[in-house]
């Protein structure tokens, strides 16, 4: 593909600054790119390298750094311009093409022929398969599931029965949808199963990374709201709601019946209790332990929470204990010593 940079401003909302009808092939990073490349600043540690890079254009927000014979697109946010020219420059190309006749569809499911089945992916029955939707290989659809229109499920995934996916859903590899929550009665002593009946609904747009988990809910529903991404090996127990464009970094573990609001955000590492609300707009820092509920557009980190400027109060002492430790100890034997002196006086 080929375009000129007054064409990509037009996509990505910018203003050229230089050459519009620079012919522009690819997209690179800064220290990667060569000519016929665009590549992008986004932070400002890189802005050392603009003068350097070999790219015939870069993407850059309004800022006031001196520039010379650069050609520019001006943007709000590079970041997501960028990700708009690699949709558009490198768009994601699935080999399959129809169905293949080594998946194995059950009688009664509904499978779109515009779908793209690869083999030995399997479809039970009374499961509905929209237009658009993509299945990898080992990719397990359970009895009555619904994935809607240009979803994508990477190989390896299971999604277990009566589950509910939007459109534009992507699901990569390894995850795992609607398998049991994790609910047991007289915990320690006989362990009783508490049958899972309910079921987990995805709505539109959401993304689930790698080897995440969604367990069913024990009744009802567990809920991913519009718009949320998820990363990698993150744990989402029975009954969750997560509100929509919500972002959980890798390994976040959420307990059952937790809600989370709109917009919230969670970094990596971090775990909360069950039956608790996290409202809208909230920030978690990374390897937090969230125990109890936390207010809409409040930022919090620590474990046990606290607020965040508590917290790095907190964290900046943390290095400085082993000293702390020591004067303490050296003020408790001078106290021991005075009062070791004023009985002396006394007596």
């Amino acid at each position: 593909m080929k375009m000129t940079l007054a064409e990509i401003a037009r996509v990505v909302e910018g203003e050229v600054i230089g050459a519009a009808d620079a012919v522009i092939s690819g997209v690179a990073p800064i220290d990667e790119a060569k000519v016929g490349d665009i590549t992008f600043v986004a932070n400002r540690k890189y802005a050392k390298q603009i003068n350097t890079t070999r790219a015939s254009a870069i993407i850059i927000a309004p800022q006031q750094w001196e520039i010379v014979g650069k050609n520019l697109v001006v943007v709000s946010d590079p970041y997501v311009a960028l990700g708009k020219l690699l949709k558009l420059f490198y768009p994601l190309e699935h080999e399959q093409r129809g169905i293949s006749p080594e998946a194995y569809i059950e009688e009664g499911a509904i499978v779109s022929p515009e779908a793209n089945i690869f083999p030995r992916a399997f479809i039970s029955h009374g499961a509905k398969i929209e237009k658009g939707v993509v299945i990898y290989p080992g990719g397990y659809v359970g009895r009555n599931v619904s994935i809607g229109e240009d979803s994508v499920i990477y190989a390896n995934v299971t999604i277990y029965h009566s589950c509910i996916i939007g459109k534009r859903v992507i699901l990569h590899s390894g995850v795992v949808i609607g398998g049991d929550g994790f609910g047991f009665a007289e915990t320690g002593k006989e362990n009783v199963k508490i049958p899972q009946i309910g079921f987990v609904q995805i709505d539109d747009d959401v993304e689930i990374g790698a080897n995440s988990t969604v367990d069913r809910a024990t009744m009802g529903k567990t809920w991913i709201g519009r718009n949320v991404k998820i990363d990698n090996l993150v744990q989402i127990a029975h009954n969750v709601v997560i509100g929509e464009n919500s972002v959980l970094a890798a390994m976040v573990g959420i307990s059952g019946s937790t809600k989370l609001g709109r917009g919230v955000i969670v970094g990596g590492q971090t775990g909360m209790v069950g039956h608790i609300s996290v409202g809208d707009r909230v920030m978690i820092a990374a390897d937090s332990k969230i125990h109890k509920d936390v207010e809409a557009g409040k930022i919090v980190g620590g474990k046990p929470q606290m607020p965040y400027k508590e917290w790095l109060k907190v964290e900046a002492c943390r290095t400085k204990l082993p000293e702390m430790k020591t004067t303490i100890e050296r003020l408790v034997k001078k106290i021991e010593d005075l009062e070791v002196k004023i009985d002396k006086h006394l007596k």
